[in-house]
């Protein structure tokens, strides 16, 4: 049996749909489905059971015979809200409920792959696995640097695999319910879709309008990372999953107007909430991926946003 937490959302009912497509029929989704919405992502999936992620918590330690027929655990289950300040509710998400799902693979010798966050490295210029370009700018990356960092303590001897995966900027189906936290390429594609116009921020930070940088990663090659990990259970660690190609938003931009064939760019203020608690370039160094075999190519932008508008229209 192979878990996904955070199954139906944005990530994980992707790497759902390509465990399903591999001919998996013991995949299990875990979620919080307080937003309904969620469930199209995983409607037409071949899903051997769906649990809340409360009574995912409670069987893991009360019934033993379920605990012991998990595989693996692919936990992406999450608070993703970078604006999000709440930190009690932040930590109990994603920090409690990961040590629990740490603690049962550790005990059972389970592989565990989850989803920790570039949001880790913050406002550092170097995005490197090591502590020392690691200082987040919220409450979110905290709570997700503060999880490795006890991945890093607990799981040195591990006898199972543990995998940490940092997701730069993911883009891709099934984040339509995301809201202000969906990829701007969707939203770009909204915008141009219905004013004929991508909007922008201004300048920041030394750079001009629109040339603000990230390391956009297409989420089909996340998904091959989880299932290059899964089929390699004996290579651990904590890794970047990015790109390694750092393009502007302009870039983005210019990619969705030429899949609509018009439109055009304009550049809003840069908000004030979000000065000081904002990347303005990010870039993953694939160094130690490469090292541990991980051999997956990364689309770029173009052809990354091709494909995605190509499947949602």
């Amino acid at each position: 049996m192979r878990i996904v937490t955070g199954g139906a959302g944005f990530i994980g009912s992707n790497i759902v749909q390509a465990l399903t497509e591999r001919g998996y029929d013991d995949v299990v989704v875990v979620d919080e489905l307080t937003d309904g919405h969620k469930f199209v992502n995983i409607a037409t999936l071949p899903i051997a059971d769906y649990l809340d992620k409360d009574e995912f918590a409670v069987r893991l330690s009360a019934d033993k015979g379920f605990a012991k027929g998990i595989t693996a655990i692919l936990h992406l289950g999450a608070c993703s809200e970078t604006t999000e300040w709440d930190g009690r509710y932040m930590m109990q998400n994603n920090y409690g409920y990961s040590k629990k799902l740490l603690h049962h693979c550790l005990a059972h010798e389970t592989q565990f792959i989850y989803a920790s966050s570039a949001a880790v490295y913050g406002g550092s210029k170097q995005f490197v696995e090591d502590p020392v370009f690691e200082n987040p700018l919220n409450m979110y990356g905290y709570s997700k640097i503060q999880f490795d960092r006890y991945v890093r303590r607990v799981a040195a001897d591990a006898k199972s695999q543990i995998v940490g995966l940092r997701y730069f900027n993911v883009y891709g189906p099934h984040e339509q319910h995301k809201g202000s936290m969906a990829s701007v390429v969707f939203h770009f594609n909204k915008q141009v879709r219905e004013d004929g116009e991508a909007r922008l921020f201004a300048g920041t930070d030394g750079y001009a309008d629109g040339e603000q940088v990230r390391d956009f990663v297409y989420v089909d090659d996340v998904c091959k990372v989880n299932l290059w990990f899964l089929d390699n259970p004996d290579v651990s660690g904590i890794f970047n999953a990015g790109s390694g190609r750092a393009q502007s938003f302009n870039v983005v931009a210019d990619a969705v107007i030429k899949w609509h064939g018009k439109g055009k760019i304009r550049y809003i203020p840069f908000p004030a909430h979000l000065e000081g608690a904002y990347q303005s370039f990010t870039q993953a160094d694939l160094t130690q991926l490469r090292q541990s075999g991980c051999d997956v190519v990364f689309r770029s932008v173009e052809d990354g946003v091709k494909d995605y508008l190509d499947q949602i229209g």
